[in-house]
C-alpha cells in the first residue's frame, strides 16, 4: 500500500510538472522565433508581412494571441515586435494558475 500512495504522489508530481512545461515551452519557442523572424525582416520592411509570420507561428504552438495583439516597430536599421498573452495551467480542476508571457524581441 505504501508504494501504491507514493507511485500516486509521483504522477501526480510528473502531472503538474508537464503541465507547468508545456506554456513555459510555447514561449521559449515563439520568443525565439520572434527573435529570428525579426533578424530576417530587417530588409523586408513589411508590418503586415511580419506580422502574419508571426500569427501563423502563434497559432501552430497555440499561443492565445489575435493579430492585433502583435505590436511592430520597424526602422531603417530595426525590427521590434512586442506581444503579451495569458495562459491558465489548470490542474485537475482543484488548482489554476495564470501565467503571464510577453517577448520583446530586437534585430
Amino acid at each position: 500500500m505504501k508504494k501504491a500512495i507514493w507511485l500516486l504522489i509521483f504522477a501526480c508530481l510528473i502531472y503538474t510538472g508537464i503541465q507547468f512545461a508545456k506554456p513555459y515551452y510555447r514561449y521559449l519557442a515563439f520568443k525565439s522565433d520572434a527573435k529570428e523572424i525579426a533578424r530576417i525582416s530587417v530588409e523586408m520592411k513589411s508590418e503586415d508581412a511580419i506580422r502574419k509570420m508571426l500569427y501563423e507561428r502563434a497559432q501552430e504552438l497555440k499561443i492565445p494571441i489575435d493579430k492585433d495583439d502583435i505590436d511592430i516597430s520597424v526602422t531603417d536599421k530595426m525590427v521590434r515586435i512586442r506581444t503579451s498573452w495569458v495562459e491558465v495551467v489548470d490542474i485537475l480542476g482543484i488548482y489554476r494558475k495564470a501565467l503571464t508571457f510577453s517577448t520583446d524581441s530586437r534585430e
